[in-house]
């Protein structure tokens, strides 16, 4: 599925970006615009803004708070799963629920302007030291410790690919002493995003993002969200808020349904719910799919494969997302 990057949202004629947008929404129904944390704030109220003249409940802003690499990890997610048989509401909503699989930080040469992680007194005294290098793990937990032979950062409980952009600092700690430490399958290098030495506060960075580059494997946790409509706009979705109209949840009105559309089987006290910590057969990953029950408004439904011939999407990429085929 085809990604659209909007350029200089902030800069360009506000005529001009509202419509690219409409021509977005008249081609595809729904569009996903994926907002990275290291933009301007004008950027996301420029989006707003369009959104609100264009008095559409069909352009769903995500901004999540993930480095450059991570989100544009997520972003090749999303397009992944638009390619399968999933509706533009769940495929919006599930931007929140797979950040809670990515990892993601960075090897840098210094501290001193890093503003995204607690950095202690100590920490910056050795950023003045030469050849000094910090671990740094931004999500899902942040954490800062001195790289080195023993230095380690918590990982992945689940098996993932490392994703590994080097800038200008050596990435040797990175694919010799963290990928074995979170037992990486396998590991894969991209160049380092034009945000990331803004984002991190040095140009002497290598980030790096550890994923799930299974397309089932990311069906699978979608689908086995329990999902509702949402009571405002009608749209159907997984979580505890609305990514289209932003109308919250109101009781237990809403109707029931597995992450593909259809009604959910069986009763209101049987509804294929998963204890959390379970895990599926046939799981290469050791996902366990009832993690995210913890970390969110979340519920567990019973899903499917992808739809036959659903294929990944090109390279990962930031900006607005078709949401789903047809959608």
């Amino acid at each position: 599925m085809p990604a659209a990057v909007l350029q200089d949202v902030d800069r360009r004629p506000l005529d001009h970006v509202l419509a690219e947008l409409q021509t977005l929404v008249d081609q595809y129904g729904h569009v996903i615009v994926v907002c990275s944390a290291a933009a301007s704030p004008d950027v996301e109220r420029r989006l707003r803004t369009v959104r609100s003249l264009m008095e559409s409940d069909r352009i769903a802003l995500f901004r999540p708070g993930l480095p450059p690499l991570g989100a544009a990890v997520l972003a090749r997610q999303l397009r992944q799963l638009a390619s399968c048989d999933i509706s533009p509401g769940v495929l919006a909503s599930a931007g929140r629920l797979l950040t809670h699989y990515i990892h993601a930080g960075a090897l840098l040469g210094s501290v001193a302007r890093l503003d995204r992680v607690p950095v202690d007194l100590k920490a910056h005294a050795r950023s003045w030291v030469p050849g000094s290098q910090f671990a740094v793990l931004a999500h899902p937990e942040p954490r800062l410790v001195r790289a080195g032979p023993g230095a380690a950062l918590p990982g992945p409980e689940f098996g993932t690919w490392l994703l590994v952009a080097e800038g200008q600092l050596p990435a040797d700690w990175v694919t010799g002493t963290l990928a074995p430490s979170w037992n990486a399958l396998g590991v894969r290098e991209t160049p380092l995003p034009a945000d990331s030495p803004a984002w991190w506060g040095t140009g002497k960075v290598t980030e790096f993002c550890a994923f799930l580059p299974d397309l089932s494997v990311l069906y699978q946790l979608v689908t086995s969200v329990r999902q509702s409509t949402c009571h405002w706009c009608g749209i159907d979705v997984i979580g505890d808020r609305c990514v289209f109209c932003s109308a919250g949840p109101r009781g237990e009105e809403g109707r029931h349904r597995d992450g593909r559309g259809t009604p959910a089987r069986g009763g209101h006290g049987d509804r294929g719910s998963l204890p959390a910590g379970t895990s599926r057969p046939g799981n290469p990953y050791g996902i366990q799919y009832g993690r995210h029950a913890g970390r969110g408004p979340y519920e567990i439904e019973r899903g499917g494969p992808p739809a036959a011939g659903a294929t990944p999407a090109g390279d990962g990429a930031r900006g607005a997302l078709p949401a789903g085929p047809g959608g």
